[in-house]
C-alpha cells in the first residue's frame, strides 16, 4: 500500500474516532483545514463519501463506518505490537492512560505516581478525571480506577487503596441553628447539600448502615453540586450538611471547622481498585505501575 494511503487512513480513523476535525487535528499535529483536505482527497480517491459534516458535528457515513470498523482494529494491532517492543528495552517505557474519579486520582493515584515517575523517566502517565463509568476498552484506556463494587466481573481488579468511610458533616455555625441528626430519618429536617451524579443525572441518595439495617435517604436542600470539593466549601461556610469521604473531611473535623454526625451509621466499605481487561498483555511499564499502585495492608490494620 502506498505510504500516502496509510497516512490518509490514519487521518480518517482519528476523525471518525473523535467525531471532530479539531480534536483529531490536535492529536495528529496538523491544522483542521489540512486534515479536512486530506479526508476529501481520500474520499475522491476511493470514490465514496466517508464522513457526513455539519456545522456542529462529524459522523461516519455507512461506508465510513464500515471502513472504521474493519481497518481500525488492524491499526490497533500494529500499535499494540509496536508497544510490546518496549519489552526489549532495558528500561520500562511507554504511555499509560488511566481513567479515575477526582477523589481516587488525588487520594490513591497521585501519591504513588509522584514517587514512581522520577525513577522511570521513559514512562508517561495520562490520567483522565471522569466521574462516569467509562468503557476503558472502547475509549482506549489501559486501566481505570473505581470502587471495588463498581468493577465489572470480566475485568482483572487489583486493590489500590484501603477501606473507605463516609462522613456527615456541617460547620459549628450550622449546628448552632439546628441540632445534629440522631438517625438518618432526621435528615429530612435539615438543609442538605446534594450531589448530582453525572452517570444518570439524578441526585445521589445518602447511604447508611447499622448492623443489618441499610438505608438510602434522598435528602433535600438549597444547594446541588456535581463536585465534592464544592460541597466541602459550602459545608465549611455553614450552608448545610454534606456527605463526604471521611479522609476529605477529617482535617477539618480535627481542626474544629466541621463537626460530624451519624458516625455510627457510616461503616467502612470496600476501597478503590485498578481494573483492566483480562486479555490485556502487560507491558513492563504497565506491570511496574500495577505493582506500585497495589495496596499492601499495613501491619496491625
Amino acid at each position: 500500500m502506498p505510504r500516502q494511503n496509510v497516512n490518509d487512513l490514519i487521518a480518517f480513523l482519528a476523525v471518525a474516532r473523535e467525531r471532530s476535525f479539531t480534536r483529531a487535528a490536535a492529536q495528529l499535529g496538523v491544522s483542521p483545514s489540512a486534515l479536512s483536505h486530506t479526508i476529501r482527497a481520500l474520499e475522491e480517491r476511493l470514490g465514496v463519501r466517508l464522513l457526513t459534516r455539519s456545522t456542529r458535528s462529524v459522523a461516519p457515513t455507512e461506508a465510513g463506518e464500515r471502513l472504521f470498523l474493519t481497518v481500525g482494529p488492524r491499526f490497533d494491532e500494529i500499535d499494540a505490537e509496536l508497544a510490546r517492543l518496549s519489552e526489549y528495552r532495558e528500561k520500562p517505557a511507554g504511555t499509560i492512560r488511566i481513567t479515575a474519579g477526582d477523589h481516587a486520582a488525588k487520594a490513591v493515584l497521585w501519591p504513588k505516581i509522584e514517587r514512581l515517575l522520577p525513577q522511570y523517566p521513559d514512562i508517561r502517565i495520562e490520567i483522565n478525571v471522569d466521574h462516569t463509568f467509562t468503557d476503558i476498552v472502547a475509549e482506549r484506556y489501559d486501566a481505570g480506577v473505581r470502587l471495588g463494587e463498581q468493577v465489572a466481573k470480566d475485568m482483572i481488579a487489583v486493590r489500590v487503596g484501603p477501606d473507605l468511610r463516609m462522613a456527615v458533616v456541617a460547620a459549628p455555625s450550622y449546628f448552632a441553628k439546628r441540632p445534629p441528626p440522631k438517625a438518618p430519618q432526621d435528615l429530612t429536617d435539615h438543609n442538605c447539600i446534594n450531589l448530582r451524579l453525572p452517570t444518570l443525572g439524578g441526585l445521589y441518595a445518602w447511604e447508611f448502615e447499622q448492623g443489618e439495617r441499610e438505608l438510602k435517604v434522598r435528602v433535600d436542600g438549597q444547594l446541588v453540586f456535581n463536585d465534592a470539593s464544592q460541597m466541602l466549601t459550602a459545608a465549611l461556610a455553614g450552608s448545610g450538611l454534606a456527605y463526604l469521604m471521611e479522609d476529605v473531611a477529617q482535617p477539618y473535623i480535627a481542626s474544629g471547622a466541621l463537626e460530624r454526625a451519624l458516625e455510627d451509621w457510616c461503616p467502612p466499605f470496600q476501597g478503590y481498585h485498578l481494573y483492566y481487561p483480562s486479555r490485556r498483555q502487560s507491558s513492563p511499564a504497565f506491570a511496574l505501575l500495577v505493582e506500585a499502585l497495589r495496596y499492601r495492608r499495613a501491619a496491625g490494620d
